[in-house]
């Protein structure tokens, strides 16, 4: 009874074996209490950060993801565990993410399609991406090409205009993800062509049917596609941004062609609403210091992707505008929400 050395002075002669159980069940409630309120903390310093890619692996996302990790781990002082959420053209995972508890443990690579396009595609998200999701930091952007099949036989975009306005409703597109689908729907609104489009839930399995001719085209991003350029698989047609490509020589533009076609997707992360500040700040700091590393961005420009950060307070406002952008382009070629 050390804990209360006056007890027994104050009740001396009277104090009962009741009193004294009494006593030693409060002293061991209030070690119970301690113990389980430090294993608590332990148990969240040491837990793992779990950052969802709404996207399969071997995509895009998922590659430039086990780029950044480590070294953002470090940074961030905890582990980070990736977790691959595919489907719905990153809505399943932008769901996960608006669900989860607000405490910084779980984080979604988001872009241009799971948090930009969506709200323009579907009539209704079980998540709002400006309401439910809190922009933590910008990466930077990435480019897509126009690639084809070898048996069709064009090179260039007016080729392929006049070829598909030859042969209407033969041609098929594969679309892996919003940001693409939306890219080739504006292409055939602006060229006037019939192209069939066809879904798949992730960037390798698209590829893959297109070397396979089951479709002919696709919008796809530098590192899909590029390996299969050089072996001669696919044909690179045009870059689809409105700047040619220091990583696709003599590569020309769409935009030659229909004017103001300008089309890139970029990507940071998010957390859930109602996440402490403190938290995001940190999140940010570790994210955009492991991007500042010449390593990190030596690897990630191999494929095509030009790191551009951003802060909490300049992402905020440069998703509104990509919301707004994209609702625009979507009104002009006609996409209707599903």
């Amino acid at each position: 009874m050390a804990f209360f050395p006056d007890a027994f002075e104050r009740h001396s002669g009277t104090q009962t074996r009741r009193s004294v159980i009494r006593s030693g069940v409060k002293l061991g409630a209030l070690l119970l209490a301690f113990t389980a309120g430090v294993s608590d903390t332990r148990a969240q310093s040491t837990a793992p950060l779990r950052l969802i890619i709404p996207f399969a692996t071997g995509s895009y996302t998922d590659n430039f993801a086990r780029i950044v990790v480590p070294q953002f781990s470090e940074r961030l002082g905890m582990t980070v565990l990736i977790d691959n959420r595919p489907g719905a053209n990153g809505v399943i995972g932008a769901e996960a993410l608006a669900k989860s508890p607000p405490d910084g443990l779980t984080v979604l690579l988001g872009g241009s399609s799971s948090i930009a396009i969506n709200p323009s595609l579907y009539k209704s998200l079980p998540y709002d991406p400006i309401r439910d999701l809190v922009p933590v930091a910008r990466s930077g952007s990435l480019p897509f090409m126009l690639v084809s099949h070898p048996s069709i036989p064009v090179n260039n975009v007016p080729e392929l205009i006049a070829y598909a306005k030859a042969n209407p409703g033969k041609l098929a597109y594969a679309t892996p993800n919003s940001s693409s689908l939306m890219a080739m729907e504006m292409f055939k609104k602006r060229a006037g062509v019939d192209i069939l489009s066809v879904p798949y839930k992730s960037s390798p399995q698209a590829m893959i049917d297109m070397l396979a001719n089951q479709v002919q085209l696709q919008i796809a991003d530098y590192a899909t596609a590029i390996p299969h350029v050089r072996a001669g698989k696919a044909r690179v047609l045009a870059v689809t941004m409105a700047q040619p490509s220091a990583l696709l020589p003599g590569v020309r533009t769409v935009d030659e062609v229909l004017k103001g076609f300008d089309v890139s997707a970029w990507n940071g992360l998010f957390v859930s609403r109602n996440t402490p500040a403190a938290t995001i700040s940190r999140i940010a700091t570790a994210w955009n210091d492991t991007l500042a590393q010449r390593e990190v961005q030596d690897k990630l420009a191999t494929m095509g992707f030009d790191v551009s950060t951003m802060g909490p307070e300049a992402f905020a406002p440069y998703v509104v505008d990509q919301i707004a952008a994209w609702r625009k382009l979507a009104q002009e070629t006609g996409i209707k929400p599903e």
